[in-house]
């Protein structure tokens, strides 16, 4: 036991010899010294040691070595005592980095572990964006109804979140209720301002859909024409430009939920109307490696000739073009993809669905890319397919 006791002592000393040297240790000695002074001064180095762990997770090269590295931090932010002014700080950014990585590796069910460890800490949001990849949209909707409820203000895309939930759930009443929110507060700012803000457009565009879904839908038809007069005077001040684009996809994106297959806890899908920055790794790369299944598809559909499957096919594919291209930079190479896709709508025997669908969607495109006057014309054809009077044959 002496020899024990005196080897701990040694390894103290230069542990704090080599952190007060003057020269400055690399990360792997640094987080060596951290390991050992954590032992003997938990209050004083557990929160240095945590940083540490992180930051050597981060910059390792060494496969599998940074699921390690971020498990022991967790557990050494555990072990920093409760009132601990960086405490929840510290825990919450090695539990963040902790599921990242198991979602990463589809470890779902550890992953959801320290959502539910977040969520409980500091009420971290992220719980409900995995709830809702496994399809458990209602619990998702209490999350988002708890945020939305703890303040007087929100962003727009906290209302975003708990309306996709409650739409998902098939609360389509209280979906469309929610998202009057964040159309009231666009309208507010255009008020005030005197001008259109662009966003608004397609807000509107998705709150008709949450309308029609609730069973209003001459409240539908109405706030689709708002949103018609709104690109209307926007093309009187028509320019350019995708600044607006990043914002859009998460509506957009959303739009393609009914033609994915279900989520479930064993088959997980995106959670449709968050941020895809906000998705799980595993549930985006799966979003994303369908490309190329989809595009086999739609050659295969071309060759015979198959045309309203290949629009549902070519449309699902425009989703995921949009939600990866957005993120690589300008939304303009994307125009191509709704082109083919109106085309396509009107090249059906019966485009009733798909025609609007496609304008509508091409539309919101172009408002998002500063091209409000060929959007205004595009969503005049829409809406008015959609008011058309059905089309009666004698029988």
């Amino acid at each position: 036991m002496g020899n024990a006791r005196k080897y701990d002592q040694d390894a103290v000393l230069r542990a704090r010899v080599l952190l007060l040297g003057s020269g400055r240790p690399d990360l792997a000695e640094e987080l060596g010294a951290y390991r050992v002074l954590a032992e003997v001064s938990p209050r004083a180095y557990l929160p240095k040691l945590v940083k540490a762990l992180l930051r050597t997770a981060y910059r390792t090269t060494v496969p599998g070595a940074e699921l390690r590295l971020f498990a022991e931090a967790v557990e050494a932010a555990r072990r920093i005592e409760t009132g601990e002014a960086r405490r929840v700080e510290l825990l919450h950014d090695a539990l963040r980095a902790y599921e990242r990585e198991l979602f990463a590796l589809g470890r779902r069910a550890e992953g959801r572990a320290a959502c539910e460890e977040m969520y409980a800490l500091s009420g971290d949001p992220r719980l409900a964006y995995v709830l809702a990849e496994e399809g458990r949209h209602r619990e998702a909707a209490e999350i988002h109804r708890r945020r939305t409820a703890a303040g007087p203000g929100f962003p727009a895309w906290e209302v975003y979140e708990l309306a996709a939930a409650l739409s998902a759930a098939g609360l389509h009443e209280e979906a469309a209720e929610a998202f009057d929110r964040t159309v009231g507060a666009g309208r507010r700012r255009a008020a005030e301002e005197g001008t259109p803000p662009p966003d608004l457009a397609w807000e509107l565009v998705h709150h008709a859909r949450l309308l029609e879904d609730a069973g209003r839908p001459a409240e539908g038809a109405a706030t689709r024409r708002e949103a018609l007069d709104l690109v209307a005077r926007l093309a009187e001040r028509d320019g350019t430009g995708d600044h607006m684009a990043g914002v859009w996809v998460t509506l957009f994106v959303l739009s393609g939920r009914p033609d994915e297959p279900a989520a479930s806890p064993g088959a997980p899908v995106p959670p449709f109307g968050v941020h895809g920055t906000q998705w799980s790794r595993d549930v985006r790369e799966a979003y994303r490696g369908d490309i190329p299944a989809l595009e086999a598809e739609a050659a295969r559909l071309a060759a015979a000739g198959a045309l309203p499957r290949l629009y549902t096919v070519h449309r699902r594919l425009t989703l995921r073009t949009a939600h990866f291209g957005i993120s690589r930079g300008s939304a303009e190479p994307l125009r191509p993809r709704f082109d083919e896709g109106v085309a396509l709508a009107r090249g059906l025997e019966e485009p009733a669905t798909a025609l609007p669908q496609a304008l509508t969607d091409r539309a919101m495109f172009l408002v998002a890319t500063g091209h409000h006057a060929e959007a205004h014309a595009d969503l005049a054809e829409a809406v008015a397919l959609l008011e058309a009077p059905p089309i009666v044959t004698r029988t």
